[in-house]
């Protein structure tokens, strides 16, 4: 046996039906280095630099305590949900692959993962010694595999042209001064190439050896989770709707600690339904609809947070058209605040060089901690939609964390900023371009 002999939680049981070697990945090593290089994600942000700055840097950070919550056990049991929720991922994907092994182990991966999660497998079995090596092999592969994604995208344009230039007469190949010799040239290199990364890269590796490199790392990974977050992370969150725990400014509701049960056999849903972006995270559904996140607002505040930035941090007057689609982003409810305050302070912009000069200055400081929540609520969905579609090599592990987004955010907290914002917003320009026309 290859993949889990040594470990004792599995038996050894012949398989006669599967007596050939194990066949290459071939196609599938896109989709396995797309699985690699999220283990990988998920591996390097639990180091202690990982959680050093999940703890420093994200759970502390200015926004997430005002609008999302100060409780940091709430905060922690999210990050550590959503962690869990990447890691069972992981390991369906890895099971998966693993049906198409010939090793016992592997092809029951399922069964072991969910053995090590009911805490019926001796973790004294799964020593952790040799991961960063077994990591640095992932990255290499990794690696690789999308140079050679890469190579293949190139090398079928070049096909492509090479077909087109079959059409052609020599005359209008002439005429359109195209040198053959040099374009079939470039053609044998990029296939030279490609063989080169196929042959190191996933596509000749089997499925034995990848399934067996990424199952000991799914539970190495594990076993990190429980070391940071503590035994049997998986009670951490449950499924019920988390209430907002940003502070007694705008709700009362005390904060509590959520739970997650899944102790059950972990299921492989279809792909076609793993593909929709969150469309099963208990995480991600857990912000209850005082939130923006369950209110369905996350990216429209983001994004309209984000012009703001860039309107403040522009010297170019808004046209007339930007400022109407500008406004037409803000919310009813929310304009009708900024009607009201504006009709307040607007008149207060028009002689005071120095309080448009202190609204710039107070819109600095709150975008100092509200425009980071709204740049890593886009980046959230842009890495998910990048996961389903190409190669990720970085595996930087500092991926972004629903909790450092708009997602959980206090609803009435968060429209009250915006509106603070564009208050702020409208008294300077219309001081500056005023001055502007002078």
């Amino acid at each position: 046996m290859v993949g889990f002999k040594n470990l004792a939680w599995l038996p050894e049981k012949p398989n006669h039906r599967r007596i050939s070697e194990s066949s290459n990945l071939g196609i599938l090593a896109f989709e396995t280095a797309k699985i690699m290089s999220r283990l990988i994600s998920l591996y390097k942000s639990l180091s202690d630099e990982g959680i050093s700055r999940l703890r420093d840097d994200v759970i502390r950070s200015k926004g997430v305590q005002f609008l999302n919550s100060m409780d940091e056990e709430y905060l922690l049991s999210l990050a550590c949900g959503e962690k869990l929720e990447d890691l069972d991922r992981v390991a369906s994907a890895v099971s998966c692959l693993g049906k198409k092994c010939n090793d016992f182990g592997l092809n029951r991966f399922d069964i072991v993962y969910t053995d090590l999660k009911l805490g019926l497998v001796d973790f004294g079995k799964l020593q952790s010694h040799g991961s960063d090596k077994k990591i640095r092999k992932m990255e290499k592969l990794v690696s690789t595999t999308s140079c050679l994604q890469a190579a293949l995208e190139a090398l079928t344009e070049m096909e492509v042209t090479e077909r087109r230039l079959k059409l052609l007469t020599n005359r209008q190949i002439e005429m359109m001064k195209i040198n053959l010799d040099d374009f079939n040239d470039k053609l044998e290199e990029q296939r030279k190439e490609v063989r080169f990364f196929r042959e190191n890269s996933l596509w000749t590796e089997t499925f034995d050896k990848s399934v067996d490199l990424m199952a000991r790392i799914v539970c190495v990974v594990y076993l990190k989770i429980c070391s940071v977050f503590g035994p049997q992370p998986q009670r951490m969150f449950q499924h019920d709707k988390a209430v907002s725990h940003s502070g007694p400014l705008l709700t009362k509701s005390k904060p509590i600690i959520v739970r997650f049960y899944s102790q059950r056999s972990i299921h492989f849903p279809d792909e076609d339904k793993t593909a929709k972006c969150s469309s099963s995270n208990a995480v991600f559904h857990s912000a209850g609809p005082e939130t923006v996140g369950g209110s369905g607002l996350t990216m429209r505040y983001a994004n309209l947070i984000i012009l703001a930035e860039k309107y403040l941090d522009s010297k170019v007057s808004i046209s007339a058209n930007e400022r109407e689609m500008f406004y037409q982003m803000v919310p009813e409810n929310v304009q009708s605040v900024l009607r009201t305050k504006l009709g307040r302070k607007m008149r207060c912009a028009e002689s005071d060089a120095s309080l448009a000069e202190g609204w710039r200055d107070a819109m600095a400081e709150m975008m100092g901690w509200l425009a980071p929540m709204a740049h890593d609520s886009v980046e959230w969905q842009m890495e998910r939609k990048l996961e389903r579609t190409k190669v990720d090599e970085s595996n930087k592990g500092s991926s972004v964390l629903l909790v450092q987004t708009l997602h959980f955010s206090d609803k009435e907290k968060t429209e009250a900023a915006i509106a603070e914002v564009l208050v702020g917003l409208s008294c300077i320009f219309r001081f500056e371009n005023r001055q502007i026309c002078v």
